[in-house]
Formats: structure tokens, C-alpha cells, sequence
């Protein structure tokens, strides 16, 4: 493959990150020919049970229903650039604490509360072990249906008011990091808010150490994590044994797939990391991993904006693969010694 790249009417490397996506994409598919197929974007929806206190997010727990019915009628930005990039769009309802029946006939929505919010962190776990497993394979089947009409390059969103607080907790207990360097605003948290949430948050962290010391990723998730987020590790883990290529996105997206490798550590082999969040613990994250992020746009919004936004970009990295003349060809026909 990566004589093929090589070979095409350019100096070489001169596409920079673009040939090393178009390579990775070539392994992921066992292909010199990669392509792109009916790319699409699923966003996981969940409320939290910190939500309803206020204590770690500006807005109410309510926006994130009111939210699922934006995407469901057009009208957020992840319906604006997928309109633009012709990538579908699919809602999971994964834990939303409203009842979204209303929806169920709507050809994008899926219907798949795990619960009606998790509980409260403060006093115990989010969820049951039951329902973080229940999630997670709910996330697995979906994503056998949506590769079952032919999309092989899957992203994935989420929505959830108070889900930057369980991201930077399951970061913080699977890198061994300080809240402090993990926590950050979420949609837009004053001084005093952020002051606040990080309080809130060592107060949990601390209660619940003797989890974070088991250093198991499911028990992890299942006391720090949201339905949506557990939703979309079964996703990440369904889509990279079918070797999809996987556009990760920000900061709570990429919480998930730090699950998701310790999980199956082969995960992030199929992954390509959209952009880097302005949400401040998300850059230490792609550090970790080892990532190099196609955009760095300071976007903090979440819903797979990110992904949308990148993968014009790596369908660029298959089409000049397939498209682009060759040096031997223009050699062949030329006689022009290169």
C-alpha cells in the first residue's frame, strides 16, 4: 500500500497526514483499493443523576431531551454537516430520563433506554452491573444493523447534560490522573460552576476509590460512566471486530473508547481522531493514545460534530489513493525519466 501512495504524481509524503490516514484505512480493510461506504453518525443520548442536583453543569437536566428532539426534527449542527457530507444520522435513546415514545415510527430514532437516567454517583454506583452490560451490548447491536446496509466508517456522538463530569472521572481513574488536569467547563461552566463541579467531583472520586483501585474498566464504567457513554464503548467494540473504520470525536466520545481498550486493547487499531476539543482534559487523552487529531478547531460541542467535520477529509484520503495518476503511468507514456 504504501508503495502504491508512493508512487502517485507527487513528491513523496507531500499529503502528509492524509497518506497515513489512506494507509491505516488500507490495513483496516485488508485493501490497496480502501474505500469509503455510506458513512454515518450515531448519537448516544443518556442522562445523568448529578444532573439533577446542579452542581456540575449550567443548564438543566431537561436540555437533553429537548436536544434529542432537535436532532429528530434537523435542526442541531450534527444535522446541518451531516446534510452537508451526506453521512447518516441515527439518535440512540439510551437513557434518557423523559419519555421519547413519541418518536419511536421516526426513521432515524432507536429506541433503546437502558434506564431513566443513572443514578446519582454521590451515592453510589450510576448504574447496576446489569445495565452497564445491557448497555453495552445494546451498543453491539446497533451497530450490527448499521453495517448491515453497508456503512463501513462509523462515528460516533453523544448528548447527555452532566456527561463531561463522567468523562473526566473515568479519565482520571484510567490514567491515574488529578481531576484537577481532567475537569473541565462542559457546556460552558462559570469560575464558581467549575469550582463547584470539581469539588463534587473529588468528593465521588474519593468515596468510591476502592473501584478505582480494582482497576477494571467495566466496574469503572458502571459506577462513573452514563448509559450513553456505556452504549458507545459496545459500539466502538462491535465496530472494530467488524473493522469498520471508527472517527472518534471529543472529549466524552473519547472517554468511551479508553473503556473500550481496555476492554479489547485492538480497538483504537481502526480508529482516526477527528479533532482535538477546546474541553481541556481531551488533548492529554489523544496523548495517551497516541493520536494525531486531523482538526483542532477548539470545538467543545459534542453530538459527532467533530466526526462530521472530518470525514470529508479522510474520504479525500481514499479517493486520492484511487483517483490519482501515477509517476510509473505518466512514465509509461511520457518517456520522461523521473
Amino acid at each position: 500500500m504504501k508503495t502504491i501512495i508512493d508512487d502517485k504524481t507527487k513528491p513523496v509524503g507531500s499529503l502528509g497526514l492524509l497518506e497515513d490516514i489512506a494507509l491505516q484505512i488500507g490495513k483496516i480493510q485488508l485493501s490497496d483499493a480502501p474505500e469509503i461506504r455510506k458513512p454515518h453518525i450515531i448519537v448516544f443520548a443518556g442522562d445523568h443523576g448529578i444532573a439533577a442536583t446542579g452542581k456540575v453543569n449550567p443548564y438543566p437536566q431537561e436540555i437533553t431531551a429537548l436536544m434529542v428532539e432537535n436532532f429528530l426534527r434537523g435542526g442541531a449542527a450534527i444535522n446541518v454537516f451531516c446534510r452537508q457530507n451526506n453521512i447518516g444520522l441515527t439518535i440512540a435513546d439510551s437513557g434518557v430520563n423523559a419519555d421519547l415514545s413519541a418518536w419511536n415510527n421516526h426513521p432515524q430514532f432507536i429506541a433503546a433506554k437502558t434506564g431513566w437516567g443513572t443514578n446519582n454517583y454521590e451515592d453510589g454506583p450510576a448504574m447496576s452491573f446489569q445495565e452497564t452490560e445491557q448497555a453495552i451490548a445494546a451498543g453491539r447491536a446497533i451497530i450490527d444493523n448499521i453495517a448491515s446496509t453497508g456503512c463501513n466508517t462509523i462515528g460516533f456522538g453523544e448528548m447527555g447534560i452532566g456527561n463531561s463530569s463522567s468523562a473526566s472521572l473515568l479519565m482520571a481513574a484510567m490514567l491515574h490522573l488529578p481531576l484537577e488536569k481532567t475537569v473541565g467547563r462542559g457546556t460552558g461552566a462559570s469560575d464558581e460552576q467549575l469550582r463547584v463541579k470539581l469539588d463534587t467531583l473529588k468528593q465521588v472520586m474519593k468515596k468510591h476509590q476502592g473501584v478505582v483501585t480494582l482497576q477494571s474498566p467495566l466496574k469503572t464504567l458502571q459506577y462513573f460512566g452514563g448509559y450513553e457513554i456505556a452504549m458507545m464503548t459496545g459500539a466502538y467494540l462491535a465496530a472494530a471486530k467488524k473493522r469498520m473504520v471508527i472517527v472518534v470525536d471529543g472529549f466524552i466520545a473519547t472517554a468511551a473508547l479508553l473503556v473500550a481498550r481496555e476492554i479489547d486493547p485492538e480497538v483504537t487499531d481502526c480508529c482516526i481522531y477527528a479533532h482535538c476539543s477546546g474541553e481541556q482534559g481531551h488533548h492529554r487523552m489523544l496523548h495517551h493514545l497516541g493520536a494525531r487529531p486531523l482538526l483542532n478547531l477548539g470545538l467543545r460541542l459534542g453530538e459527532g460534530t467533530g466526526s462530521a467535520l472530518a470525514m470529508p477529509l479522510i474520504e479525500s484520503a481514499v479517493r486520492f489513493v484511487k483517483e490519482m495518476a501515477t509517476l510509473s503511468s505518466l512514465v509509461a507514456k511520457t518517456g520522461i525519466p523521473t
